[in-house]
């Protein structure tokens, strides 16, 4: 398929190409650089008025909770999210696997619609858990990628005495590694660090809540005298999660030790726990992910997360940035803190994408396209949405 006259946000740093010619073949896009002869077989598509850019990457979700939408709105962190003794693990336990699919079903089909291509789910519930994801997905055409976790928590007298990982719990993780991409830590507060010394052994993915909130930060001080990220590096993650109290220190050996950060903005804000400061994890020279976290405190929308990041930080620091640097979170950085081909449009990277529509109401006049898609655009201007090479909704 040859499409035509097509504006492109391309490249790792997400350049603006004006009426590019973008071919569709073996799953990725190549840029034509010169006069192109197509064959009287080969379909070509007009697309005239389309903004191409790279499909959003939602680096952190929790799925499993789509069924308490806003549940105990006044509740603290604790009792709304804590693995153990929050509601959210109430309800998942208490939920029937039907009711809790259907809910898990029309957040994926929401993330399609809204440009998400990609999502990272933290999955709980142990082996069932990760099973009843990938049955939800089976007909579902969007990118996954399942961290799994086994429902095994400790005790702060455990951690205090670093107690080891229990043998008769080794079965239970090799059978959850076999069907999923990874493993998805809960926190540093919940394993001793001769467990996640363990879990780091293991030869997926690996990632980690740290430094979420000002209270767990406190907890792993009082109960082994350290850094929670420092407990978190222990399980030598790929990347962690939140950081959102992390120190100028603790940022620095992150970024020396990770492959980069997810943050999720307004899932912090709607805790009441702030904001991430993203200069100074810029200036620690972390790479910045973007995630929405859990969906019952948070809808699944890149474009609100965007604008949302990008204008509260601006408030905050009263200091200017450059939307491509908050674009990129969502797309480029992704692909780099996950070590994959997704995220930028060239050679050799899978084709996800979106078409926006660059006449769409709220964004034409488009001036800044870097902007517009960042505080304008929303689910209303995407004309298609293309996963791998195939358009899985809309139409172009």
């Amino acid at each position: 398929m040859l499409i035509r006259n097509i504006s492109v946000l391309q490249g790792s740093e997400l350049d603006f190409v004006l009426r590019t010619n973008v071919k569709i073949q073996n799953n990725i896009f190549q840029k034509i650089q010169s006069k192109i002869q197509t064959n009287s077989n080969e379909e070509s598509i007009d697309c005239e008025g389309l903004l191409l850019i790279p499909g959003f990457i939602n680096a952190h979700t929790h799925i499993g909770d789509s069924i308490g939408k806003d549940v105990t709105l006044n509740s603290s962190v604790d009792e709304k999210i804590h693995p153990v003794f929050g509601a959210k693990s109430k309800i998942l336990k208490n939920t029937s696997q039907e009711n809790l699919s259907n809910f898990m079903k029309n957040t994926c089909h929401s993330m399609l619609r809204k440009g998400i291509t990609t999502f990272v789910d933290f999955r709980e519930g142990g082996l069932d858990g990760v099973i009843l994801l990938k049955k939800v997905l089976s007909n579902i055409p969007i990118r996954s990628i399942i961290l799994g976790r086994l429902e095994f928590y400790q005790k702060s007298t455990e951690i205090k005495k670093n107690l080891p990982f229990p043998k008769e719990k080794t079965e239970d993780l090799n059978q959850l590694l076999k069907e999923c991409d990874g493993i998805g830590v809960s926190g540093a507060n919940e394993n001793s660090t001769s467990i996640l010394e363990y879990y780091s052994k293991t030869t997926k993915l690996r990632a980690i809540h740290s430094s979420e909130t000002i209270q767990s930060i406190s907890t792993s001080k009082k109960v082994t005298g350290k850094s929670e990220t420092i407990r978190a590096l222990s399980l030598k993650p790929h990347f962690l999660v939140h950081m959102t109290f992390a120190s100028k220190s603790d940022l620095a050996i992150s970024a020396k030790k990770t492959q980069g950060i997810v943050i999720c903005p307004r899932a912090n804000s709607s805790l009441a726990e702030g904001i991430p400061d993203i200069e100074l994890m810029q200036k620690a020279g972390c790479t910045l992910a973007l995630g929405t976290d859990n969906v019952m405190i948070n809808s699944p929308d890149m474009f609100r997360e965007m604008d949302f990041l990008w204008k509260a930080t601006m408030g905050i620091h009263k200091k200017r940035i450059d939307p491509k640097e908050i674009l990129k979170m969502s797309t480029v950085n992704g692909g780099k803190v996950l070590n994959k081909d997704i995220g930028v449009i060239e050679n050799g990277k899978i084709a996800d994408c979106i078409f926006l529509d660059k006449h769409a109401l709220d964004l034409e006049p488009m001036h800044n396209p870097y902007a517009s898609i960042v505080h304008r655009a929303s689910e209303s201007a995407i004309k298609a949405v293309m996963i791998g090479g195939k358009i899985v909704y809309g139409k172009i």
